[in-house]
């Protein structure tokens, strides 16, 4: 009977330690990002786990007189996947995972005690637990070690937020420009044509065509055209609300939306940027290239249409602008009945 209680008491503790270990094995190799910056050492990982999972199961062999082989085997595994773990968070760190780097310092306290015991086990079964190691430095150092782990997760998630977002923003702009692609432009334009309308407010487009690009690209290079497409959108915020958007919807082609607004106050906020961009010169490419553009005004409450039927017409209305010499607003005209 007594045999049977010494077991079990046996198995009450060990067993748990040793699914601890492998989970945290599995924790460490998330933390630490280890399947992006090294897969060999994440399978590693994964072996140690299902190491962890093997001594839980060799613990039944102390019901058969193997306990103390297992308990040697598990402390050795203890300690050599603490220092892997050591080392693995340290070269993560220096690479830049700020979240490895608390990972480590936590585990630095964590693992110290656990080592120390695992090796105190290992090599003198007999002795006596030190009250020292264990009312006092062991949970003071797990209390630690979890808070800088939290701290290490709280950073982890931050990284992936702003990483999220910074992905979201590339996804949504011109490479080029930094304004937003025809996608997204086509989708910011649909969803405020459905706020106007909801709310009985007009809406307004500009569609800009920079005036002789190809000539800009054959005679000066596309190193020369791409620096003019960038040029031209640095003077068109300052005639912009915070509410209003640029987009690039092809080639040298940009679309403004101005929201809540009718075309007699579309007309002078383009013949602003119409003035601001023939006031830019670009450099550094032999002459300094002047630049021009034509502008294409389309808006709701003269047109009676929304969405891309707006660029269309507004498209068109720089046509006509182009047809009559280009530096110039034109205004899309209603359809004829």
């Amino acid at each position: 009977m007594a045999v049977l209680c010494a077991a079990a008491d046996f198995l009450r503790l060990n067993v748990p330690v040793s699914l601890s270990g492998a989970v945290a094995c599995l924790f460490t190799r998330e933390i630490a990002d280890l399947k992006h910056f090294s897969p060999r050492i994440y399978a590693v990982f994964g072996w140690f786990a299902w190491a962890f999972v093997a001594v839980t199961l060799a613990n039944l062999a102390k019901l058969v007189g193997f306990g103390m082989w297992v308990t040697a085997s598990g402390n050795l595994l203890f300690i050599a996947t603490s220092v892997f773990t050591l080392v693995v968070s340290f070269l993560a760190w220096r690479r830049g995972n700020r979240a490895a780097g608390w990972f480590l310092i936590a585990w630095v306290l964590l693992e110290g005690f656990t080592i120390a015991a695992a090796v105190r086990f290992l090599f003198i079964p007999s002795a006596d637990s030190s009250p020292l190691l264990y009312y006092y430095g062991l949970p003071l150092s797990m209390v630690a070690a979890a808070v800088l782990i939290a701290l290490g997760v709280a950073d982890r998630l931050r990284a992936q937020r702003l990483a999220l977002t910074e992905a979201e923003r590339r996804a949504q702009t011109d490479p080029l420009t930094g304004v937003l692609n025809r996608r997204s432009l086509i989708e910011r334009l649909e969803a405020a044509c459905l706020r106007a309308r909801a709310r009985g407010l007009p809406i307004a487009l500009l569609f800009i065509d920079l005036d002789h690009f190809k000539q800009i690209n054959d005679s000066f290079g596309h190193q020369a055209g791409d620096a003019c497409l960038r040029a031209i959108i640095d003077p068109i915020p300052a005639e912009l609300r915070q509410s209003d958007v640029i987009g690039r919807y092809g080639g040298e082609e940009f679309v403004v939306i101005l929201s809540s607004a009718d075309a007699a106050a579309a007309a002078p906020i383009a013949q602003r940027i119409l003035e601001r961009v023939a006031g830019v010169q670009v450099g550094g490419f032999g002459n300094p290239i002047r630049l021009t553009c034509s502008i294409g005004v389309a808006a709701s409450d003269t047109l009676g249409v929304w969405g891309e039927h707006l660029i269309a017409r507004a498209d068109a209305a720089v046509y006509v602008a182009k047809r009559r010499g280009r530096n110039q607003v034109q205004m899309a005209a209603p359809l004829a009945a």
